[in-house]
C-alpha cells in the first residue's frame, strides 16, 4: 500500500469490539445463564413436589416438605434460600389447584 499505516485504525476497531462485548454481550450471557439455572431449579422443585405427593400421600405436609428439601439439597441447592422456599410453595399451590380441578 502507499505507506498508509492502518495499525491505529485496526487497534481502535478491536478496542471498540471489545468494549461492545464487555458492555452488552457478556451481561446478556450472564442473565441468560441465570435464567437457565432458574428454569432448571424450578423444574427440579416441580419434580420433587409431585414425587413427595405421590410417595407421602398419607403423610402430613411436613414429611413431604422434608422430602422436597432433602431432594433439592442433594442436587446442591441451598434449601434455606428464600427463593427456593418460595418456589416450593408456588409449586405446592399449583399442585393443589390441579388436584382440586380433578375432583
Amino acid at each position: 500500500m502507499n505507506g498508509v499505516n492502518l495499525t491505529p485504525i485496526i487497534n481502535a476497531v478491536i478496542a471498540l469490539i471489545g468494549a461492545l462485548l464487555a458492555a452488552f454481550v457478556i451481561p446478556w450471557l450472564k442473565r441468560k445463564m441465570s435464567q437457565q439455572d432458574l428454569d432448571k431449579m424450578l423444574n427440579y422443585v416441580g419434580i420433587a413436589v409431585y414425587a413427595a405427593q405421590q410417595l407421602y400421600y398419607n403423610s402430613d405436609g411436613e414429611a413431604r416438605l422434608h422430602y422436597v428439601l432433602d431432594y433439592l439439597a442433594g442436587l446442591g441447592y441451598d434449601v434455606d434460600d428464600e427463593s427456593v422456599r418460595n418456589a416450593i410453595e408456588a409449586e405446592v399451590l399449583k399442585l393443589h389447584k390441579e388436584l382440586a380441578t380433578k375432583e
